[in-house]
Formats: structure tokens, sequence, C-alpha cells
């Protein structure tokens, strides 16, 4: 799928769930060596949470395990594909990462997220082009 797909796909997604966007919206990540683009067999795992506040404002945290992250980001990008940074994570800790405070989607980014079209990375040594993915599902 094209990146212009997919945000024509996130954009109709928006127009059609209409009054539901302006209401904060949680998104719970499982994140996965099988879900990067390419998989891979790493036995790393990481969890969290993706709040999107109805202003768009960001924030969220993700704990990982078995690996020793460099950088972790939140990408635009549909399963089974990749996409830019929109969002750089805060190292807080061995284990953990945070949204930074004052990370704001814009309406295109905010669309993507409704539509299911964001995802978590957290990238390693082992893996410079991502270790661990999960994508975000909005709830």
């Amino acid at each position: 799928m094209t990146a212009s797909a997919i945000i024509h796909r996130a954009l109709l997604a928006a127009l059609l769930l209409g009054p539901t966007l302006a209401m904060a919206q949680t998104a719970e990540v499982d994140l996965k060596g099988s879900s990067e683009v390419p998989a891979n067999t790493s036995a790393a795992t990481g969890t969290g949470s993706i709040n999107v506040a109805a202003d768009k404002t960001v924030t969220g945290n993700i704990t990982t395990t078995g690996i020793e992250g460099r950088v972790a980001h939140i990408h635009t990008g549909a399963i089974g594909s990749n996409g830019p940074v929109i969002v750089a994570l805060t190292k807080n800790g061995d284990n953990g990462w945070t949204v930074p405070a004052g990370a704001k989607l814009t309406e295109e980014q905010y669309a993507a997220y409704v539509a299911g079209t964001l995802y978590v990375n957290v990238h390693s040594a082992a893996h410079p082009g991502g270790e661990i993915r999960g994508q975000l599902q909005p709830k």
C-alpha cells in the first residue's frame, strides 16, 4: 500500500468517525520481533499504552524486556509496512520509554492513529532498523 493510499484511508476513517474523534483514546501495545518489518526471531518483548487526548497531545510509556534498546519511536505505517518517525520516545531507566512532554500529533497523524496506522518500535544494536514493534490500535 502506498503512503498516499494510507493517508487517504486514514482521512476517510477520520471523516466516518466524525464526533468520536473529539474524545481521548488509548492504545494498549504489545511489541515483538515477529511484528517488525522485516520480522525477526528476537525473544525481546514490550508492553505499554499510548494515549492521545482530544487536543492531539500524546502521552504514554513502554516497558521492554530482553532488549538493550538504543532508541524508540512512534512511526506512521500500516501493519507490514515501515514509515517515518513522528515522535521520538525518551529512555527512562534500563527498560522504559516515555513519550516526551508536549508531544502532539498533526491532523493527518491523528487520523492515522484512529485508523490504526501508527506503530511503536524499539531499536537495538543487533537490529538497528527495529527489533520489536507493536501497532497502535486505539479503543
